[in-house]
């Protein structure tokens, strides 16, 4: 069922929300990273992977973990913490959309400093190929107090969605948890600023 009948019909709309964990800058390695999938606000289940610092494997990691999974076929959309993992591992949104056939969302806080970025991507190798993931992820959709970026849904959609998956705060669920499960694995206690 699309996600704006869902919406309409005050059904309960599945969702998994990526996110990774703390991990040193510049060292190099993996960086673990949570899926955590929910029922609106409520814990249905998880998965975790890692994908490289700074790599460009974060498109094709968060695929194998829910391709042939027993979640994907529950889920109505997929909320990724910005589409940066591990540092500069960007996630290609448009292709995890078509990939996944669900509708992908970066979410932010705030909307990043798009220069202050660009800089520091260009000190990484494949800046090139960095920089077209930057711009296929496509606008950046303001509707207070969520920023975030879509593939494969429109934007009012998508916002009135974020409501519905949000408890308390400007966080959804789905990622205010997946950042306090991976920030507890790494560091054996969660974080406050989810």
């Amino acid at each position: 069922m699309k996600l704006e009948s869902l919406l309409k019909l005050n059904r309960t709309i599945r969702v998994i929300g990526f996110d990774d964990a703390p991990f040193l800058r510049g060292v190099g390695g993996k960086v673990h990273i949570a899926g955590v999938v929910c029922a609106g606000t409520r814990f249905e289940g998880m998965v975790w992977g890692k994908v490289q610092q700074d790599g460009l494997d974060a498109t094709d990691t968060i695929c194998e973990l829910l391709i042939g999974g027993k979640f994907l076929p529950q889920l109505h959309v997929v909320l990724l913490d910005g589409i940066g993992f591990g540092g500069f591992n960007l996630v290609n949104l448009p292709e995890l959309a078509s990939r996944l056939q669900l509708p992908c969302v970066a979410v932010m806080r705030r909307v990043p400093d798009l220069i202050a970025v660009e800089e520091a991507m260009s000190r990484l190798p494949c800046f090139p190929q960095r920089y077209n993931l930057l711009k296929l992820a496509g606008k950046i959709y303001e509707y207070p107090p969520f920023f975030f970026q879509v593939c494969g849904e429109e934007p009012e959609v998508i916002a009135g969605v974020l409501q519905r998956l949000t408890d308390c705060g400007k966080v959804p669920e789905a990622l205010r948890l997946a950042h306090l499960i991976a920030a507890a694995f790494i560091k054996g206690e969660s974080s406050s600023s989810a």
